[in-house]
């Protein structure tokens, strides 16, 4: 494998967005939106799969993740009391909750972000995550770890749930070099640096196993003239040198992750590209990430949504899709409503329920009572994408009602 060199994401690209039918989801009624948990807030989903990407079947029902925290006070602070929730979906949508998939204190950090997992042969699972923080700190802190741990799947009494006994591990760390560290003891989400949300993807090509990392880069990665060229198209340099989301790549060989050249670099233009994943289809490589207005630069210089490239191969050359990068947004009208969409390889695209927009008020900015009053914490409907070489589309997909229903509990609190 020869990389072909990160792909630069610049102002360029955004110079050619265009407001479209086909990149623009269905406008949500949040309000409407039945809860899974009515009790928690869930954000940020992922399937288990197997090795071959489907996602993971148990006596017919699908096997989830996702990030959960007690509905209570401001949405914004769940970030700080996140675990990974493990959940099962029947054939008609419905919803099992089986409780937290870590023990707590498991983790090496105080709270768990999003990443990955995929069942292996033996009876494991494979989960990547992020430990945010470290455990025990008496107030949240933003260092980001990638860590993998490898419980078993026990399925035996009617219940489904990972063994506690398995090690969490540190298998990856930022150069320094090429990927900063994130290692901030203060901040907020949207402005720490990047070194998390690992998805786990394994090659048709050579059959190895890699994992997709947001990364932040050292301002030389994509060259100083580069970076200078991508902020002045977007409208300034000053601050730029901030923006420098990337999508990182790390190859495992011999039961060792290593760090590989990045795949996309925002230089200048985005700050995070978040839950980058990659899609087969075709014989093409898709490469999406999803990214927030905020965190574009200027702000708001491109809505929040999930943007993408595509490759003849995994480490390039990527071109983005659409022209600019742009494959969902969300309606003009309601610019948050939805957040964290990930693409399945059957092409069904999942995301979760974010604000519901109020005229010339920054929701995520509001006192806690009008924020919970406007935020969603569960999955949003279902969308089905369509892929056209470079060209993307997408519409409602017919289970896009999926969130409908709930089924009983069957794990812990």
């Amino acid at each position: 494998m020869v990389p072909a060199g990160p792909a630069l994401w610049t102002g360029r690209h955004l110079d050619r967005l265009a407001e479209s039918r086909a990149t623009t989801a269905p406008a949500i009624d949040l309000a409407a939106l039945p809860r899974i948990l009515p009790e928690h807030d869930l954000w940020d989903l992922w399937p288990v799969q197997d090795e071959d990407g489907s996602t993971t079947l148990i006596g017919g029902r699908e096997l989830w993740m996702a990030l959960s925290a007690p509905a209570q006070g401001h949405p914004e602070q769940r970030h700080d009391r996140a675990r990974i929730r493990l959940l099962a979906r029947d054939g008609a949508g419905r919803w099992s909750d089986l409780g937290y998939a870590f023990a707590g204190g498991a983790s090496p950090g105080s709270r768990e972000w999003s990443g990955s997992a995929v069942r292996r042969p033996d009876g494991t699972v494979s989960v990547f995550y992020t430990a945010a923080g470290r455990r025990g700190e008496a107030r949240p802190t933003f260092r980001q770890r990638v860590v993998e741990t490898r419980p078993a799947l026990i399925t035996g009494g009617g219940r489904i749930r990972l063994s506690g006994d398995a090690a969490h591990r540190e298998v990856l760390r930022p150069d320094g070099r090429v990927y900063l560290p994130a290692d901030e003891a203060d901040g907020s989400p949207g402005t720490i640096r990047a070194f998390r949300d690992p998805g786990w993807f394994r090659d048709p090509a050579d059959g190895r196993e890699y994992l997709l990392v947001a990364a932040s880069t050292a301002a030389s990665t994509a060259g100083s003239t580069a970076a200078s060229t991508a902020a002045s198209t977007a409208g300034s340099t000053a601050g730029a040198g901030r923006f420098t989301g990337a999508v990182a790549l790390a190859g495992r060989r011999a039961g060792a992750w290593s760090l590989l050249p990045p795949l996309v670099v925002a230089d200048g233009v985005n700050h995070e590209l978040e839950r980058p994943h990659i899609v087969v289809h075709r014989s093409r490589y898709y490469l999406f990430f999803s990214t927030q207005h905020h965190t574009f630069h200027p702000a708001g210089r491109a809505p929040t949504g999930l943007y993408g490239f595509a490759a003849p191969g995994l480490t390039g050359p990527y071109e983005p899709l659409n022209g600019s990068g742009l494959v969902i947004r969300n309606p003009r009208a309601e610019p948050d409503q939805a957040y964290a969409w990930l693409v399945l390889p059957d092409l069904r695209v999942v995301s979760f329920a974010n604000y519901r927009s109020a005229p010339g008020v920054d929701i995520r900015r509001e006192e806690a009572a009008r924020a919970r009053a406007n935020f969603g914490g569960t999955l949003a409907p279902v969308l089905e994408l369509t892929l056209d070489g470079m060209t993307t589309s997408v519409v409602a997909h017919p289970e896009s009602s999926g969130s409908r229903s709930t089924v009983r509990s069957s794990g812990t609190p």
